[in-house]
């Protein structure tokens, strides 16, 4: 006898993604779409059984960088072990289509230095069999994830693809280059593209050192493209840059949006350099929302840091002779001397070859160097835990008690080092702008900076820290944080088909241990192309994630099943929803 249901998740917490209050209720599941929400009488082909669990939609995070990751990987981890059922990459105008044969070594470079994922790595496990990006959508829609998968036109591509040389150099676009670039734009939204994603920071730079070919692009061609994908009536477009001028930098922005019509969204974080500037940045996007424009934030949910660890690409040694002469030797052999008394004393008593090197001053900052490891890792530190309280408290050089950090686990000790959104060491002005209604949870970077950031886990972080655990200041509540990450950030790009639990949406839910959920320490994998490394972060207290009604994880472990697909733009409401 046919069941009623594929799938009925019994007798969970509902939180249904609206920021309603959680209630009591199973959950029906049928041809990968919710059918029915309340008190079931129906069976399923599988039942699970959630009681004292939290079921939740699957969250969508809209800024990854799997790229590269989606063309060889079926498993877009880290993020899909922290709930994540649907990611969006493409975004800081890096990715990989449209190319030209004589162009991947340039966009590889880009990659690389924008985003840390290593040349060796991109150049193997890359398969190139696309050169136009609809070519790239297709190669991607061959292959299956245990997430859904949607992709941004990479301005950076687009430009060197259109330009060549003068792209790269970043001479001003001409006319006939800003029409092709519309033009492609155009038939990149026709094809699936859920939007467009450009750079305007100093921060990303090719592995050579060159500034991104996006860095200075005009007015005129941002309108251009933007006029492009109005033309076709999709996309979205994403922004990341430096507001040196906030004022005139919003304004263009701002302008953009009124000539295209198109929603926008951009990277908000607290800036050490002017650590009050994201509350101007907050009042302008509420007077564009009262204008009737489209204009979003995405906000990172902890400080965006980077880790040292001899594992990684850099720790506070990296410069120092001593520690360059035994850096190619495997970890145990390095370990084995850096504990030993006579080399550990020679390192200590150097200085960095070159030391007055303003990309090293970082490394130097103690009171803002933690030790980071153990579950849950905090990322609310306070400075009476820094490297230099500690040095201070033991009578020690800050250096000693750093070597001893990263000594331990046979080496694998990490230090974390926050430098956006903690220029007063507290998460408060995170929290007044996640409580903003034009922001979103965004910046994890899923996919990149393997060796320096692991943020891809923010979804975790976001229940654990905000709803959870945090003590230094007011939290959020369990609605409010998975409707955000959930439905808002769903609904960023258009996919307003999923994010929440009612029926007709897709059915992507988690299922939780809520009150046992843990962050895992960040640790290193060598499981790239070519052996690559990279840094991951697992979780515990996901009992099932699952993805168009199919389980993909339980209790942290894939199940084999992928039924995650490529995203061709925009997914429309539910009709019921949509009648509403």
């Amino acid at each position: 006898m046919e069941k009623a249901y594929d799938l009925v998740v019994r007798g969970g917490t509902v939180v249904d993604g609206t920021g309603g209050a959680p209630y009591q209720a199973d959950v029906g599941v049928k041809d990968g779409r919710i059918a029915a929400v309340g008190r079931i009488a129906g069976t399923g082909a599988e039942e699970i059984d959630a009681k004292g669990m939290v079921v939740a939609p699957g969250f969508v995070d809209v800024h990854t960088h799997y790229d590269g990751q989606a063309t060889w990987d079926s498993h877009m981890q880290p993020s899909s072990w922290h709930g994540v059922t649907t990611v969006v990459m493409g975004n800081c105008g890096v990715g990989f289509a449209p190319c030209k044969p004589g162009d991947h070594d340039q966009l590889i470079r880009l990659m690389e230095g924008v985003e840390d994922i290593p040349f060796p790595v991109l150049a193997d496990g890359l398969p190139w069999n696309w050169e136009s990006y609809p070519e790239y959508l297709d190669s991607l829609a061959t292959r299956r994830f245990d997430v859904d998968v949607g992709s941004q036109l990479p301005h950076a591509a687009l430009r060197v693809f259109v330009m060549g040389q003068r792209g790269v150099d970043r001479e001003p676009a001409t006319a006939a280059d800003i029409h092709a670039m519309a033009a492609i734009a155009k038939r990149a939204m026709e094809a699936g593209a859920i939007g467009f994603g450009t750079s305007r920071t100093l921060n990303h730079r090719s592995s050579d050192g060159s500034p991104i070919a996006t860095l200075t692009a005009g007015e005129d061609e941002l309108t251009g493209i933007a006029m492009g994908m109005a033309a076709a009536g999709k996309g979205v477009l994403q922004v990341v840059s430096d507001f040196n001028d906030p004022a005139e930098e919003f304004a263009m922005l701002r302008r953009i949006v009124e000539a295209s019509g198109r929603p926008l969204s951009f990277s908000l974080l607290q800036s050490p350099r002017d650590p009050e500037q994201w509350r101007f940045m907050l009042e302008q996007m509420s007077a564009a929302k009262a204008a009737g424009l489209q204009i979003k934030a995405q906000v990172a949910t902890r400080p965006v840091g980077v880790l040292f660890g001899l594992e990684l690409t850099v720790n506070p040694f990296s410069s120092h002779p001593s520690y360059r002469a035994i850096k190619e030797l495997p970890l145990s052999e390095r370990v084995a001397r850096l504990r030993d008394p006579e080399f550990r004393a020679q390192l200590l008593s150097e200085e960095a070859e070159n030391a007055r090197a303003p990309g090293l001053s970082p490394m130097r900052a103690w009171d803002r160097i933690y030790p980071m490891g153990g579950d849950n890792p905090d990322y609310e530190p306070t400075p009476d835990h820094s490297i230099a309280a500690m040095a201070a408290e033991r009578g020690l050089d800050p250096y000693a008690i750093a070597l001893d950090h990263m000594l331990e686990g046979g080496g694998r000790g990490m230090l974390y080092l926050p430098l956006l959104n903690y220029a007063q060491n507290t998460l408060d002005p995170a929290y007044q702008m996640l409580q903003h209604d034009c922001v979103v949870p965004g910046l994890s970077d899923g996919g990149a900076h393997v060796g320096m950031i692991c943020d891809g886990s923010f979804p975790t972080t976001n229940l654990v820290h905000w709803t959870r655990d945090r003590t230094r200041g007011p939290k959020l509540s369990l609605a409010h944080m998975v409707k955000a990450q959930a439905r808002d950030t769903a609904e960023l790009v258009g996919l307003y088909d999923r994010g929440l639990l009612a029926p007709g949406f897709r059915a992507d839910l988690n299922i939780i241990d809520y009150d046992h959920l843990t962050l895992k320490a960040p640790e290193v994998a060598y499981d790239l192309p070519t052996g690559g490394r990279r840094l991951i972060q697992r979780s515990e207290g996901y009992l099932a994630t699952i993805v168009a009604g199919e389980v993909t994880y339980r209790d942290g472990t894939p199940t084999g099943a992928l039924p995650g697909r490529l995203l061709r733009g925009a997914q429309a409401a539910p009709a019921r929803m949509a009648a509403e």
